[in-house]
Parts: structure tokens; C-alpha cells; sequence
């Protein structure tokens, strides 16, 4: 997603400088005419606005602490973008550190996949002060279309958290509603048709459902991600006491299929284990 995101920015005439601790995988966005920084504070140092899009919580404070963060880079007039789906309370607790620089800070999460970031369709949820997020929304509207301010820092965390936990709850579902036709004798693929064509055809649904017929080889988002986001989802809920039954359920069918090898694969695969557990022999 990053690299993407990276790939806008310089379609749209802005000047990038990025970081990835692989090189190697950034190469094609050096050709593509983006500058290399050898750490990310040197990338923050470089830049007046900083976007970082990494895996979860320590990959974060992998990112932004010690002598090559993005911390030590920060000084005034810096804005930090950061998009990814953390908790927020490690976003609200980044933007304490962010401010002791003299730096503004933004969380934006997105709502997405790299599919709809690639047709242009990718949207922001974004907290933090409503002044900054002026500032920085030209930048964002070059990656995806739409931004939506949602209040202080940590609050576009909690958005993102509450999206996504319906992601993997809706998959399930497609996935079991999919099985009980097929073993009714319904062929998957006059299932799957049926089911896209119908009020349950969420746009997630639409871009994933196909995937029970012809699962990437390379997964878009894959089961332990999904899992780590359900996780902060369950954590949220047991803090705010708001009960969580189906996401509950839906973690510990990611459990399953992470014990079923599948850990790697798209979150879709649910499909899969699922319809292991029904007896199903060509899932």
C-alpha cells in the first residue's frame, strides 16, 4: 500500500522521498523518480510532510524511535501523516512525542485495499487538529479521492479498527451463506454470481467473493493481518464494554485457519477453512 501511495504522490507532481527497509523493493519507485533516504529519519529531515504506512504497533515504534526515527528527524513547521491500523492509544501517545518536537501530527488510516487504491478510489479517515488536516488534504486527495475529518488524534484509529472488523464478520458470512447453497446442490460459481447480484453484495464483497473461485496467489491482505485488526477491535470493545459477539466468532475462525496453514493466504481463505470444517473435498 505504501509503495502505491508512493507512486501517487509522484504522479501527481509531488517531490518523494521514501524509505523501505529493502531497498531492493523500492527500486521501481527510484526509476520511477523517487529520491532514496537511508533511514527514516533522514526521510523526515528531507521532507515537510511525512507519511508512514507500516504492519502494526512495533512496526511503528520500529519506525519512530531511536537514533534513525522519524522522531529524530521532526522539528516545526513538520507535518507527520501516519496510515496505518494501530491502536489508538499508540497513536494518541505518538502524537504526544510528535508535539514535544514541535511537529503537528495526523493519523490517517484508510478504508481500501491496494485494488481501490490503484483505481483511484481509496478514502481517509483523519484525526487530529481540523487546521492541519486542511493543510494536508491536497496531499491526501492525490492518493485517494476522499477524506474524512473524524476529530482528535486517535479517534481515525478507532474508525479504522471499527471498519475493518466488519471486513473479515462479512466474509464469514458470505462464506457460510456460499456452503449452504453449494451443499444444496447449488454449483459455487451460479452461488457466488447469485450472492454478488444481491443486497448482500457489499463493495468488499463485489472485489473479494470471487476469491472462493480463484484465491491470488498473493494476498491482498492476508489472514494474520486481519487478525491483528480484529485483536485491537476485541481490545477497543473490552475497554469500552460494547460487546462484540460476531467479531469474537470471526477471531477464532482466523484462528483455525491460521492452524490449517493458511496464515499467508488472503483473509478470503476463511472460505476455505470453513468448508474443510463442513467435510467439503474440492474447497
Amino acid at each position: 500500500m505504501g509503495s502505491r501511495m508512493a507512486r501517487r504522490l509522484l504522479a501527481a507532481g509531488y517531490s518523494v522521498t521514501g524509505f523501505n527497509r529493502t531497498k531492493e523493493k523500492a527500486q521501481w519507485l527510484l526509476a520511477a523518480g523517487m529520491k532514496w533516504a537511508d533511514s527514516p529519519r533522514a526521510v523526515a529531515q528531507s521532507s515537510d510532510i511525512i507519511f508512514s504506512m507500516i504492519a502494526n504497533n512495533s512496526a511503528l515504534h520500529a519506525v519512530t524511535e531511536g537514533n534513525d526515527g522519524i522522531l529524530a528527524g521532526l522539528s516545526r513547521e513538520k507535518t507527520y501523516v501516519e496510515m496505518s491500523t494501530v491502536s489508538p492509544a499508540a497513536i494518541r501517545e505518538l502524537a504526544k512525542q510528535v508535539e514535544i518536537k514541535g511537529a503537528e501530527m495526523l493519523d490517517a488510516p484508510v478504508s481500501g485495499s491496494s485494488i481501490t487504491l490503484d483505481e483511484g478510489k481509496l478514502s481517509f479517515m483523519v484525526g487530529g487538529k481540523r487546521e492541519i488536516f486542511e493543510k494536508v488534504l491536497p496531499y491526501l486527495q492525490a492518493i485517494g479521492p476522499k477524506a474524512t475529518y473524524v476529530g482528535d488524534h486517535g479517534l481515525a484509529a478507532a474508525m479504522k479498527v471499527a471498519t475493518n472488523l466488519s471486513l473479515a464478520v462479512q466474509m464469514l458470512a458470505f462464506s457460510e451463506g456460499l456452503l449452504l447453497a453449494e451443499k444444496s446442490g447449488i454449483a459455487r460459481e451460479t452461488a457466488v454470481e447469485v450472492l454478488l447480484n444481491s443486497v448482500v453484495a457489499s463493495p468488499m464483497v463485489k472485489y473479494r467473493g470471487p476469491f472462493v473461485l480463484n484465491m491470488p496467489d498473493e494476498a491482498i491482505f492476508n489472514v494474520n493481518m486481519m487478525q491483528k485488526d480484529l485483536l485491537l477491535a476485541l481490545e477497543m470493545g473490552r475497554q469500552l464494554d460494547v460487546p462484540l459477539p460476531t467479531t469474537a466468532i470471526t477471531n477464532e475462525m482466523l484462528t483455525t485457519t491460521r492452524a490449517m496453514g493458511l496464515a499467508e493466504k488472503d483473509f478470503a481463505i476463511l472460505f476455505e477453512a470453513l468448508g474443510r470444517m463442513a467435510g467439503m473435498k474440492n474447497v
